[in-house]
């Protein structure tokens, strides 16, 4: 028999001597009467086995060869059992399935949409959804108080570990609530599903507002499993003649436990890590303590010619380093650095192994409701237009706009945002003033969500939910970075699948039909070239 052949066995069932504990059938064995070929198989391009040196795009190409090895098929089971937990525990507290349309209108705002043409009316074309949002609204002036579904959604934008081109969200939406009945109805849900599918009890979840966070992590989505906060140097930074401090809006630094001790290389390393592409820092100084007692204290320093051992000991006691720890610090503009930093704390965070285990679920709240995009000079919503700003905040709209808090929020695992969402604006009157903010002309708004504002008439009542990043929530219940091993059939970097080779063309007679003509050259016609 070859590997892979699929075979009939006909015998009886005995005890096994030599018993395995790695099998769920390791105490039996069969000892065969007759054995029968139901099917051959060609030579798998790779090992079917639990660890398999096969490349990720032959995996990919070979999916159904892929999806038999264990730690594949274990996480779509892990994906099935975290869906009932959340169908079950979602139908208990009320909630009804509604599914919403995969063909939709393209809107102006948030990522680029997958359009699909319509044969039937030329020249127009659906949208497949970014998310549910509106109709989730229009849902809730509907009357169906309470709404979920686990959802197909799309976007058109560049791939990376944590990220697909369609993607499956727990969509949700809730009647007559307060931020605060969404966030313990969903903490509730996320304690749930952890309890059931790891075994994990989550104690109540922190709640930090997005200006701690910023302050504290320099991001929005902290990894609270370790310290290593952010620490503002920038008052002992300043005056010693060092001209990136002194030209810095801020200067801030973290402390690295026990890499102080590292070789100088080494730590010039983290220079260049500082200034990748993924941490985006213009540098990073550094002081490694080598000694701090009553008695001496020594340090080694990138700045060290400008700045003295009794200077870099004040960094030390105001970030807490100890002998044998290394200050890394950044210095800049306010938001630009704290955020690099963060980034960085990550990365330094993952090195140190100090992101493998355990669990650390908060709240991030309190978001900005607008943010300034300077290439396109108008403001942005942050999260989406259909965000509502906290009622204390509405009379800064017009005045300080920058100023104006948005009733939004976002869980946090493990630093990966798993879900998001707000309360809505539920009026006419206010929905038009943030698409007048957000730069729409009445025009605008109306033909792109008059719809929207039309249902808003007839007595919509307060709303608001979220959704959750189903995929990302599942790699995380499996211990992994990776969400592509909890979907059945992923894309890869290029947003290919290349298991269907698809995108493909189509048909010159398909583009007639839908009054198509595009200037890409054919895979025949680059060939050629």
């Amino acid at each position: 028999l070859g590997r892979e052949f699929v075979v009939q066995v006909t015998g009886k069932v005995i005890e096994r001597s030599a018993k395995s504990k790695d099998k769920a059938t390791g105490d039996i064995e069969i000892v065969p009467s007759s054995v029968k070929v139901l099917n051959s198989s060609k030579t798998p391009p790779f090992l079917i086995e639990t660890k398999t040196d096969a490349l990720e795009e032959i995996r990919m190409k070979y999916r159904y060869l892929d999806i038999r090895r264990n730690p594949v098929k274990n996480a779509l089971i892990l994906r099935h059992k975290a869906a009932q937990v959340v169908r079950n525990y979602l139908s208990e507290e009320g909630f009804i399935e509604v599914e919403t349309p995969v063909l939709m209108k393209s809107t102006p705002e948030g990522a680029r949409d997958f359009v699909v043409p319509s044969r039937m009316n030329p020249g127009q074309f659906y949208a497949l959804p970014q998310s549910p949002q509106t109709f989730k609204q229009i849902l809730m002036v509907a009357g169906i108080d309470r709404y979920f579904q686990i959802v197909k959604c799309f976007r058109d934008e560049e791939l990376r570990a944590d990220r697909q081109p369609e993607f499956t969200q727990i969509d949700c939406e809730m009647s007559f609530v307060t931020q605060d009945d969404i966030l313990n109805t969903f903490e509730n849900m996320i304690r749930a599903i952890f309890k059931k599918m790891v075994d994990h009890e989550f104690p109540k979840f922190e709640r930090m507002s997005y200006d701690v966070a910023i302050r504290d992590y320099g991001i929005d989505k902290p990894d609270l499993r370790y310290g290593m906060k952010l620490k503002d140097l920038t008052a002992l930074g300043k005056g010693k003649g060092f001209k990136v401090f002194d030209e810095a809006e801020v200067v801030v630094g973290i402390v690295c436990e026990g890499l102080g001790n590292r070789s100088k290389k080494k730590i010039k390393e983290l220079e260049k890590l500082a200034k990748s592409q993924a941490i985006g820092a213009t540098g990073l100084i550094w002081v490694a303590c080598k000694e701090i007692s009553e008695k001496k204290c020594k340090f080694a320093s990138s700045v060290s010619k400008f700045f003295k051992d009794e200077d870099l000991l004040a960094w030390a006691k105001l970030c807490g380093a100890k002998t044998g720890d290394l200050i890394c610090v950044m210095a800049g503009p306010d938001f630009k650095t704290r955020e690099a930093m963060g980034k960085f704390r990550h990365e330094m965070g993952t090195r140190l192994g100090l992101r493998s285990k355990g669990f650390y679920g908060l709240w991030v709240v309190d978001f900005p409701l607008l943010e300034y995009d300077e290439d396109e000079k108008r403001w942005c919503a942050m999260h989406h237009p259909f965000t509502s700003p906290k009622p204390e905040d509405e009379k800064l709209l017009h005045k300080e706009p920058g100023k104006v808090r948005a009733n939004a929020y976002d869980m946090v695992i493990n630093g990966v945002e798993v879900g998001g969402g707000s309360i809505r604006i539920h009026n006419r009157e206010m929905q038009k003033k943030m698409f007048q903010l957000l730069g729409f002309t009445d025009e605008e708004a109306e033909a792109q969500f008059g719809f929207l504002m039309g249902a808003f008439e007839y007595g919509a009542p307060p709303h608001g939910g979220l959704a959750f990043g189903f995929d990302r929530m599942c790699s995380i219940l499996g211990g992994e970075t990776s969400i592509r091993n909890f979907i059945a059939f992923p894309k890869n970097k290029q947003g290919r699948d290349l298991m269907i080779e698809a995108p493909s063309e189509i048909s010159k007679k398909q583009l007639e039909e839908l009054c198509i003509a595009t200037t890409a050259k054919t895979v025949n016609e680059q060939k050629k070239a």
